[in-house]
């Protein structure tokens, strides 16, 4: 390296760019050499323009904790995170397998609780939790299938090994914010990404719709789904926004839905509309005050 990253040490730290050598990995060698040209204030510039951009288009997230910070701007990294093919599909793999099997404990403790019996985990460390929900126990749901959208938080340890940090399996948020930031990349900085071979995210939207469609009652051929949110004081309000525009669905707050011999309707100016699938944005304790938070 010759530029920009002429003097970049490390430290001793796993890089993604490196590993644990002096040189680039393989599949980063291309990206590290276009950005070991460029000079230092070119990058800094369109660091800032990157940010404005975010900021306009308002693309945001709110930290309750912070009364003086309520609205901060997506933190956009300039420096893309490269993952080589062949570890990409061992981390898919990983994960298909990881979201399968919480569903499996998940139908086991809230069904014939067989972890239970076989002395495998204490039950009380399960029913005992104040996130288990005893208002769900037999409870059958669709496919059998409990959490149908899950974020997985991962990292890498000092060997560069993926590491699950949590699972995020009830409402997680924040893939907007990927798809957003690799359309920014992409504007902001196409010297970098053009020719590279990069999979696209873009079609996030059509999968997630055509994932949640999935659940609806087999004999209906043309499901109608709906994103349900707190509404627009919500932390990620924007992202709720922005997956519904990209799902082509209507978004709702509890007060547009009604329930009546069964079954869900959302209010229209051409009167009610069935729901037959809902993308619940909102946390378990909010969606029943009888079985819930009163």
């Amino acid at each position: 390296m010759m530029g920009l990253l002429r003097s970049y040490d490390p430290d001793g730290f796993y890089c993604e760019l490196n590993g644990l050598t002096d040189t680039p990995l393989a599949h980063a060698s291309p990206v590290a050499e276009r950005l070991d040209k460029m000079r230092p204030r070119a990058m800094q510039r369109r660091a800032r323009d990157c940010e404005h951009e975010l900021f306009n288009l308002g693309i945001t997230f709110t930290v309750y904790s912070e009364r003086d910070a309520i609205d901060r701007v997506l933190p956009f990294d300039v420096i893309p995170r490269l993952i080589a093919p062949d570890e990409w599909r061992r981390l898919e793999e990983g994960l298909v397998q990881r979201v399968a099997a919480i569903n499996l404990f998940l139908r086991d403790v809230y069904g014939p609780g067989r972890i239970f019996k076989d002395g495998v985990i204490p039950e009380e460390l399960v029913t005992g939790n104040e996130n288990y929900r005893a208002a769900m126990a037999e409870v059958a749901v669709p496919h059998d299938s409990f959490v149908n959208i899950c974020g997985v938080d991962l990292i890498r340890d000092g060997q560069g090994t993926f590491r699950v940090l949590e699972d995020n399996a009830r409402t997680p948020s924040g893939v907007s914010y990927v798809i957003e930031n690799r359309h920014l990349m992409l504007q902001t900085f196409p010297d970098l990404t053009e020719g590279i071979g990069i999979r696209p995210v873009s079609e996030y939207g059509n999968r997630l719709h055509a994932a949640l469609a999935e659940m609806a009652p087999a004999e209906v051929l043309d499901p109608q789904v709906v994103l349900m949110s707190p509404g627009v004081f919500n932390s990620a309000y924007f992202e709720h926004v922005f997956l519904a525009r990209e799902m082509g669905v209507p978004l709702v707050e509890g007060r547009d839905l009604i329930v009546d011999n069964g079954l869900v309707y959302m209010k229209t100016t051409a009167g009610p509309r069935r729901v037959d699938v809902i993308y619940r944005r909102i946390d378990d304790n909010f969606i029943d005050p009888l079985a819930f938070n009163p």
